[in-house]
């Protein structure tokens, strides 16, 4: 335990942590209050579609975002809660590895990245699920109009004003802030949120053991 005495940056630092928290919470209260809640159950209704069907979930996103997508796209193919043992349901995060990322960089450019591999791995009835925090991130929002014009349903988490991701959505789950930290917090207990329904709703109607 450090003594608070022999520290004199201890009450400061312990401001800023409080802070953060307390931000954290002001955010996703906001989300609560501004009703976004209802765009997670209808991405939940059409995944259950897309996975019933034999399709599966693709995401994508940069940076801390690209975590998020490769976090959910692992709850989804592994399990999301160690209590529930159950089948996995096929999605891919794709930013898969690094030689494919350098290569389409590299021989293309890196806003090709994704919109290249939805045209390559997507089929109709698929979904896309883009996280950007502003909506601005140019890879993402070419892959989600390719989506579109190859019968892939779009969804979006972002945050802000949307950016240019919430036209090109058919569901946006926005977080109404613009502090991308607290977005990314917003975002991975939605995610969490979405999915345990995906999960519950599978396991429910007996599509998964």
């Amino acid at each position: 335990m450090i003594d608070e005495s022999d520290n004199p940056g201890w009450s400061a630092a312990r401001e800023g942590i409080r802070a953060a928290f307390e931000e954290s919470i002001a955010v996703k209260q906001a989300v609560l209050d501004g009703g976004a809640l209802d765009a997670l159950i209808g991405m939940a209704e059409r995944i259950v579609e897309a996975l019933t069907a034999g399709g599966k979930v693709m995401l994508c996103g940069n940076g801390g975002s690209a975590a998020d997508a490769q976090h959910l796209a692992a709850e989804l193919l592994v399990r999301l809660r160690p209590e529930v043992s159950r089948d996995g349901m096929a999605a891919i995060a794709l930013a898969m590895d690094s030689s494919t990322m350098t290569a389409c960089s590299n021989d293309f450019t890196y806003e090709a990245l994704y919109e290249r591999m939805v045209a390559t791995l997507g089929r109709p009835g698929d979904v896309l699920l883009g996280i950007s925090t502003s909506g601005r991130s140019v890879n993402v929002n070419r892959a989600l109009r390719m989506a579109r014009e190859h019968g892939i349903h779009t969804f979006a988490f972002l945050g802000g004003d949307g950016g240019e991701s919430l036209a090109l959505a058919d569901i946006a789950f926005v977080v109404p802030s613009a502090v991308t930290s607290r977005v990314q917090e917003a975002h991975i207990t939605a995610g969490h949120a979405l999915v345990g329904l995906v999960e519950d709703r599978l396991l429910a109607g007996g599509h998964i053991g």
